[in-house]
């Protein structure tokens, strides 16, 4: 066979075109069969609720049902990733009750013929909260060290501190939380069009959650209009949608306010991270203390724990210190659900050591830049194993630095700033350099070689957007020696994908780029041995660890005396 087509980088995404010209099909956009609107009734404070009384809402012009936690109790609960082990799990409630952990809970379900009479009907439910305080209280915790902590700081000549408390904010993406389910009389069985990066996990939760057999859900996750972590679980109003569907043979559907996505959607960020660098006199590094807190919600998503996890565990970023004592602790508090979103912990991890970095450049009187080159791992380091027991692969640490000085003209910025503050403007520039792991686990592919040279490629992953159609045809062109025109792509539906994890944490093209790479190997290796096509092939692939990317950026920012107002002057990385 001829030599491997190489992959091109200017080949155009070919989702972009419905996408452009509006004709995406949305959750919200699916027509259903005369289906249920639910609307839900939530808790506006937290406390005990004494009474829930539904029976004007019953008598509501249109309205089916109305339920409470008592119809939905028996359900199961979500799973959840224990990346760091977990002392108390708490309940996983559809409909909330007797106790309101969070403003924003759902309590109550209403189900109408139009979305209006359900929201009419919702206003006609009277709840009684008795107010609580709420105590903070453990949810788990892990605690890495390595090396004599102790020795280290009491042996330094600098210690500096720091700590963070990083904003909490509600994810907005442009298409809210929506789900719809058709109901097959005939089969009992769903069709779901959901708002998820995850179709897959919808399904297997579901299932479990409602005590059904897997074939009886099909779910489709076909555009998604952003999602950024936020849409990596099952929600509890999504789950009661499904079992309204079974319980009423009928199709159900939800879409979720703006409202309600600041409410009950899951937060991001939150977490708050304490820190101590010791370093000797001549500006190497002896020890590092770091302490996260980060906050958990009423209940837990599947990936609750991966931001107080990965605040922890990628300390202390790319840098020798031979002295480390982590710890990190997810705690509950009365606020709204909280889980991964754009970095999950990474940020806070890279920002809580560059600013401790260059505190010690501060103290001792270093450059900022030269003071990290020197404690930064070598490529002669490297594989690294830290003491979380992460490997950092490979990589040129100090390179990326100086790629940065010479690509900013970082000396010529700097006497530009030293001119620029004798004259009594505000300004400054910043240098940062960070690490940042991908996630791991598994995908799947199905790869399928037509006699025309036509090829099928379904992959267990999805995509909102990222392009991933076009990625996964490329690599199959490139491998199979066809034209990408040739390559069709099918992904993010449970019936005609192969089982898969999703699209998050930086890892479904890497991922499930590489099941589709080895199941074209497959057939590559099949027709060299003398089979004809059609030949299909399909692999579950899984990562052998972590790929760990890194980079160094710069900021010069200056601010306006007058109005306080910041401006980036000048950004590079």
């Amino acid at each position: 066979m001829a030599a491997r087509r190489p992959i091109v980088d200017h080949l155009r995404k070919r989702e972009d075109p419905v996408l452009i010209k509006g004709q995406g099909r949305y959750a919200d956009d699916v027509s259903l069969t005369a289906p249920l609107q639910v609307a839900f009734v939530r808790s506006a404070e937290v406390g005990l609720i004494t009474r829930v009384d539904t029976s004007d809402a019953a008598k509501m012009p249109g309205v089916c049902a109305v339920h409470t936690g008592s119809d939905v109790a028996h359900l199961g609960a979500l799973s959840v990733n224990d990346v760091i082990p977990i002392t108390e799990l708490p309940p996983y409630l559809i409909l909330t009750g007797p106790e309101v952990r969070a403003v924003g809970q759902p309590v109550a379900a209403v189900l109408a013929e139009s979305m209006a009479q359900a929201q009419d009907g919702a206003e006609q439910v009277w709840v009684e909260i008795e107010p609580t305080n709420f105590e903070e209280k453990e949810i788990a915790h892990q605690h890495w060290q390595a090396g004599d902590v102790d020795a280290a700081f009491a042996t330094a000549d600098h210690i500096v501190t720091c700590e963070i408390e990083h904003a909490r904010l509600a994810p907005s993406p442009m298409e809210p939380r929506s789900i719809a389910v058709a109901y097959d009389t005939g089969a009992d069985r769903v069709t779901i069009w959901h708002s998820t990066q995850t179709p897959h996990r919808t399904r297997s939760e579901l299932a479990s959650i409602l005590d059904v057999d897997p074939a009886r859900i099909r779910v489709i996750a076909q555009h998604v209009g952003g999602a950024f972590g936020m849409k990596a679980s099952l929600y509890p109003e999504e789950v009661f949608t499904v079992w309204a569907a079974f319980e009423y043979k009928r199709d159900v559907k939800w879409t979720a306010t703006r409202s309600e996505e600041f409410l009950s959607g899951l937060h991001g960020r939150g977490i708050t991270t304490h820190g101590a660098l010791a370093l000797d006199a001549s500006g190497h590094f002896l020890g590092l203390k770091a302490q996260v807190t980060a906050p958990i919600g009423p209940w837990m998503p599947n990936s609750a724990l991966v931001p107080a996890w990965n605040a922890a565990r990628i300390l202390p970023s790319g840098y020798k210190v031979p002295a480390v004592d982590l710890r990190t602790t997810a705690a509950q508090a009365g606020l709204g659900p909280t889980g991964i979103y754009r970095g999950a912990g990474r940020p806070e991890a890279n920002c809580l050591m560059e600013r401790l970095v260059d505190k010690a450049a501060r103290v001792s009187g270093r450059n900022p830049v030269e003071l990290r080159r020197s404690n930064l791992l070598a490529a002669s380091d490297l594989p690294h194993r830290t003491a979380t027991g992460d490997i950092l692969d490979s990589g040129n640490y100090a390179r990326s630095l100086d790629l940065l000085v010479q690509r900013a003209r970082y000396a010529a910025l700097m006497t530009e700033r030293d001119q620029r503050r004798a004259k009594g403007d505000v300004v400054g520039i910043g240098i940062a350099f960070c690490v940042e792991p991908s996630g791991s686990g598994w995908e799947s592919a199905r790869v399928a070689f037509n006699a025309d040279g036509s090829v099928l490629v379904a992959s267990g992953s999805s995509s909102q957007g990222h392009g991933r159609e076009t990625s996964y045809a490329e690599i199959a062109a490139s491998a199979l020696q066809v034209a990408p025109e040739q390559v069709t792509v099918i992904l993010g539906d449970t019936d005609t994908a192969p089982p898969g994890i999703g699209a998050l944490a930086s890892r479904a093209t890497a991922i499930g780029g590489s099941a589709v790479l080895e199941a074209c190997q497959q057939i590559i290796a099949r027709r060299k041995a003398g089979e004809a096509a059609p030949l299909t092939a399909e692999v579950r692939y899984e990562n052998k660890g972590q790929a760990w990317g890194y980079g160094a950026y710069l900021v010069m920012l200056s601010i306006d005396k007058e109005t306080g107002a910041p401006r980036i002057e000048h950004a590079a990385c």
